[in-house]
Formats: C-alpha cells, sequence, structure tokens
C-alpha cells in the first residue's frame, strides 16, 4: 500500500481541486444569463479551469507519493489523461448549465463527472514508469469510483440550487473531495510488484520530475490567479442625469454613495413639464418568461413570490422552486404590477400577496414568503419602512425592540 505521502503536498494538491472546482463552477454559473458565442466561451473556460483543477491535483498528488520518487511520465498518456477530462467534464458542465437543472440531468452530470475524475487518474497512471509493475485492489477501485461519483453528485447539487448563500463554496469544496479523495483512496489500494527488465515497457516520450514540476508550479499559479481574478466584482454603473423617459426601475437607493446629485426643483403635478417628465406607465404583464429544458416558459404573475437578481438574469421563485429568467431585475420591477410587486432590495423583488413573514434583522430585516417551498429574502434597511407601509404594520417606537410579525 502507499504510504508516507509529503502533507504539504497533499495539502497543495487539495487546495488546488477547491481553487479550480470554485473558478470552473463560478464561470458556469454565468453561462445561463449569457447569450450567443460568449456563453460557449464561458463553459469552455469552466470545462477548463474543472479539468486543469483535476489533472494538477492528480500530479501534485503524484509528486507527494513516494511512488514517484526518480520516476518518469509518458507524455502520450499524461496528455490523453487531461483531453479525457477535458471532454467529459465539459459534457457534464453542458448538461447542468443548459436548461431546466432536473434531477436527472444532475445525476447523469455527477456521473460523467466522477468517470471524469476517474478516467483521468487511471490514464494517467498508465504513464507513470517508475520500473515496478503496479496492481490495483478491484475493490478500492470501485470504493474510488463511488467517492467520485457522489461527491461529484453533491457537488452539482449544490451547484444548481442558487437560493442557496453558499452554493459556490460549497460546490467547489465537494468537487475538491471528489478529485482528491478518488486519487488518495486509488493509490491506497494499489500495489507495486517488482518486473524483470526485460518486461518493462519503458517505450516512448517521457518527462521526469524535474521537468514536469515547473509546468505544475505554472499551472497552479494559472488555478490561483483564475480564483483571484474570478473574486473581483463587476463595476457597477454610475448614476447619471437623466431626463425624461429615461430608463424605468430605477431609485435613489441604487445609486447610494455614486455621487453628489443636485438638488430637485419642484414641480407642479398639473403642469406640461411634470406630464412630459412622467410618462404612463406600460400596463403590467401577466407572465414571465422563464428558461425551461426545451425552451422558454411563462409563470403567471400571480403565482410568483419573489425575483432575485443574479448576474444579467434573475430568479424567479414561483413558491416551489426558482427558475431562470431572462429579464433583469430592472426590467422586472418596471414589468411587474406595482401595486402587488415591491422592491425590497437592490437584487429582489417581493410579491406583496405572499409575504407571511416579517422580522428585523441587522441594521435590515428578512421576509418569508408562502408556498410549498417557503423561503428567505432580505429587505434593505432603506426599504423596511416602505414595506411595512405597504404591509400595513404600524412603526413601533422603538424598532431595536420590534418582535417578529406575521401578516
Amino acid at each position: 500500500m502507499v504510504t508516507g505521502h509529503d502533507p504539504y503536498l497533499v495539502a497543495l494538491s487539495v487546495a488546488v481541486a477547491i481553487l479550480g472546482g470554485y473558478t470552473g463552477f463560478g464561470l458556469a454559473a454565468r453561462v445561463r444569463g449569457t447569450p450567443g458565442a460568449s456563453r460557449r466561451l464561458l463553459l469552455s473556460g469552466a470545462a477548463c479551469f474543472l479539468a486543469v483543477g483535476i489533472w494538477t491535483m492528480h500530479f501534485v498528488g503524484m509528486m507527494a507519493s513516494p511512488v514517484s520518487d526518480g520516476a518518469t511520465f509518458l507524455v502520450l498518456p499524461t496528455i490523453v489523461s487531461f483531453l479525457i477530462c477535458a471532454l467529459v467534464v465539459g459534457i457534464s458542465l453542458f448538461f447542468v448549465s443548459i436548461g431546466e437543472p432536473s434531477d436527472w440531468r444532475v445525476a447523469a452530470s455527477a456521473l460523467l463527472l466522477g468517470m471524469g475524475i476517474v478516467s483521468m487518474h487511471y490514464v494517467g497512471m498508465r504513464g507513470l514508469m517508475t520500473g515496478d509493475h503496479a496492481e490495483h485492489n478491484p475493490a478500492i477501485m470501485a470504493a474510488a469510483v463511488v467517492i467520485a461519483v457522489v461527491t461529484a453528485f453533491g457537488a452539482l447539487r449544490m451547484f444548481v440550487r442558487p437560493q442557496a448563500g453558499m452554493r459556490l463554496a460549497g460546490s467547489a469544496v465537494a468537487f475538491g473531495i471528489a478529485v482528491s479523495g478518488m486519487h488518495y483512496t486509488a493509490m491506497y489500494g494499489m500495489t507495486e510488484l517488482p518486473v524483470c527488465a526485460a518486461g518493462d515497457p519503458t517505450g516512448g516520450l517521457t518527462v521526469s520530475e524535474a521537468v514536469l514540476s515547473p509546468i505544475l508550479a505554472l499551472l497552479c499559479f494559472f488555478i490561483a490567479a483564475g480564483f483571484l481574478l474570478f473574486l473581483i466584482p463587476d463595476p457597477r454603473p454610475r448614476a447619471t442625469p437623466l431626463a425624461a423617459g429615461g430608463p424605468a426601475g430605477l431609485d435613489v437607493a441604487d445609486f447610494a454613495g455614486a455621487g453628489p446629485t443636485l438638488p430637485a426643483t419642484p414641480v407642479s403635478a398639473s403642469s406640461p413639464s411634470a406630464r412630459a417628465a412622467d410618462p404612463p406607465r406600460p400596463p403590467p404583464v401577466p407572465r414571465v418568461p422563464v428558461e425551461g429544458s426545451s425552451g422558454t416558459y411563462f409563470v403567471d404573475a400571480s403565482e410568483i413570490r419573489s425575483i432575485k437578481a443574479n448576474a444579467h438574469y434573475t430568479l424567479v421563485h414561483d413558491g416551489v422552486r426558482e427558475r431562470m429568467s431572462p429579464w433583469s431585475i430592472s426590467h422586472a420591477e418596471s414589468q411587474l404590477d406595482p401595486n402587488h410587486f415591491v422592491r425590497v432590495h437592490r437584487s429582489h423583488i417581493v410579491a406583496l400577496a405572499h409575504v407571511a413573514f416579517l422580522r428585523k434583522e441587522g441594521d435590515g430585516a428578512v421576509v418569508e414568503l408562502d408556498g410549498a417551498a417557503p423561503h428567505l429574502v432580505p429587505v434593505s434597511r432603506a426599504r423596511v419602512a416602505d414595506l411595512k407601509s405597504r404591509l400595513g404594520v404600524a412603526k413601533t417606537a422603538d424598532p431595536a425592540a420590534a418582535e417578529p410579525e406575521r401578516v
């Protein structure tokens, strides 16, 4: 059995897998809201980061093992192992990033992702040249496959649940466990048996550890740099003075801190200037489009509990589940009936008729929306008073002493 791993390299291999998973899943999460060729680039980048994370973790793990002392690696199996992994992982991400992420899609994607991890490991092991013959325990091989598939399912299950606040970090950690757990379990089940020199198949182009080590160092830097760049938030647009007919759905709270504003000039509501500056609002839409597995579906506005901004698209909750909508949060606010829907946060709209619970939390508040799957939505401090007024809840003299209210 393989023992005596370098603990520092083991820790590095696990960290590389987690960082690669975080960046890859983060890019994949943006696929739905990106049209055209950019969607393909994001999907390719996500598959690349996951595959590089798997491949780099494997070979850093090999460097941590005493099996690799003085070993060389065949170039062809080493390259083929990465290509197989990238292809299988890309197909897996395609299943969960395009269309409705149903249970069977997640299960099929987890099976593909797990098999990609397994195939990368054993094809890569074929390229390891130590002068000995490696035998693998079938029971431990089966356990390694189960670990890869089950933890990959957990990673993808968390990835497709955007309602969870730490879904990306959780899916990345589960992915790191899938890759490293499979690798070290498989290594535990490997036994080296000496072979005669005549039976040692050493033909083919090889690379030594001295050549492979700087390549792995560059890949570790690539993964870490991609992770750090992914953490940089997208710039928010600054507020600009708008004349009549500006974009609907924007208010002062959305541009808090954007810069000084000019004092407002009172205008009579009956004056021609007021009528020109306040065009009639279009009638509210009865339904909201959402993406499904075979096309675009429509959800009745009366069934909608909340709408949450997510990059360039939104997540519409109908009381049972969240589904992707191509609308932006501002466009949704401008299209829905303001008598029934209210913006309670820069990233959240709720349906007043479905608010079942309200409580203070920190500087703001939290509301619970009813349905088969009740869920919580945060309310920003600047909008708590307006929401209470819309719900008919009297303000207390001491907001800090306010008890949770059922509405």
